[in-house]
């Protein structure tokens, strides 16, 4: 129950948030840009080079989203001076500004967070693939308890969720899935979940019930749009095509439509037999093969940045985060040291305060 006194605090708290967002944002600069590019998004000739102009018109929704996050958060302020002011001593007025506060909070942490992905491919799709670690079936079954995690938090933040392979462990599990995350900011917010993750707990499928630890790793990369090219040599590919072995009806178990796609330089293999046709499946691999090489690339210029200013360079097959289930109950992020006992509400997709943390701390290093 909030009281007079406590929605004071928060009115103070508020407008200082809305001080610093200010600050960084600057939004008498962003309704400049807004012009700008509405100006020239009206010209007959901002069509001429589509990839160019898709750019900006991304670039225009961004701004315009900000801008209207910035100016809601606004509103929320005076609707709650507004009843602090007509309240006097009516408790029962004051009560109706609970729902006003906790609007204000989650917006305010969507555009803080928002504000931490500067970079040009934060707000790209994102692409993910898990695959089991050292543990027979304990790890496809983690494997598993993973891709559930991500199909929750998807769905908390309406992420379109597209499977591009997968491939069913024989008794449980999974050996492997690829799948894609469309929606605004998914590779931003996702590229921090890249690395190994690591759980501990009792073990169902042996008869002892005893205490295992078992690992799966995950990477995350952007899928490229039209402003971003990945040149792919032919000379450079192997293209193999094979039986699908997947879930997807008797025409795909039945034709040779699979397709595997190694990358003979880097040594990149990419497989897809999630769809029915093999053109269709070519054309997913080639696409995620590109995405794969720009993280590399994306990876290697953050590995020197990191030389250059001494710090230790963090490989892929690190260890990101440990799931303790048994004898207690732990969720803690290896990188930023933020941690929760909540496991079970980590695995149903409540990553935010993870995604957050690191996001943060890649903005301090920076």
């Amino acid at each position: 129950m909030i009281d007079r006194f406590t929605l004071k605090q928060k009115l103070k708290t508020f407008n200082d948030d809305l001080s610093s967002i200010k600050e960084v944002l600057e939004p008498d600069v962003l309704k400049g840009k807004i012009q700008d590019l509405e100006k020239a998004s009206s010209d007959a000739s901002f069509w001429n080079d589509p990839k160019k102009a898709k750019s900006q018109i991304d670039d225009l929704n961004d701004l315009k989203y900000k801008i209207k996050s910035y100016e809601s958060l606004k509103g929320f302020i005076d609707e709650l001076s507004l009843i602090m002011d007509l309240s006097g001593e009516d408790e029962s007025m004051i009560q109706e500004s609970e729902k006003i506060i906790s609007s204000f909070e989650k917006l305010h942490e969507e555009l803080e967070t928002e504000l931490l992905l500067s970079k040009k491919e934060d707000r790209l799709n994102a692409i993910l693939e898990i695959h089991p670690g050292a543990g027979g079936t304990e790890a496809l079954d983690w494997c598993n308890m993973l891709f559930r995690m991500y199909q929750m938090y998807a769905t908390s933040h309406s992420y379109k969720l597209e499977i591009l392979d997968y491939q069913e462990g024989e008794e449980v599990g999974i050996k492997s899935v690829t799948f894609k995350l469309s929606g605004r900011y998914a590779y931003g917010n996702l590229k921090g979940e890249s690395g190994v993750h690591r759980m501990v707990r009792l073990s169902p499928f042996n008869s002892g019930h005893t205490r295992e630890t078992t690992f799966a790793s995950v990477l995350v990369t952007p899928e490229l749009d039209d402003s971003i090219e990945i040149e792919l040599k032919e000379e450079d590919l192997r293209i193999d095509i094979f039986h699908s072995s997947g879930a997807g009806g008797q025409g795909v178990n039945t034709s040779f439509s699979a397709v595997r796609v190694t990358h003979i330089p880097t040594g990149t293999v990419v497989t897809c037999q999630n769809e029915r046709s093999q053109i269709q499946n070519k054309a997913t691999a080639l696409s995620v093969l590109k995405s794969r090489l720009y993280q590399m690339e994306l990876d290697k210029r953050k590995e020197e940045m990191d030389r250059k200013l001494n710090k230790p360079v963090v490989a892929f097959g690190s260890q990101i985060r440990d799931y303790v289930f048994h004898p207690y109950t732990l969720c803690k992020d290896k990188r930023t040291q933020y941690e929760t006992s909540q496991v079970d509400k980590v695995m149903n997709g409540e990553l935010d305060p993870f995604i957050e943390a690191y996001l943060r701390s890649e903005a301090r290093n920076e």
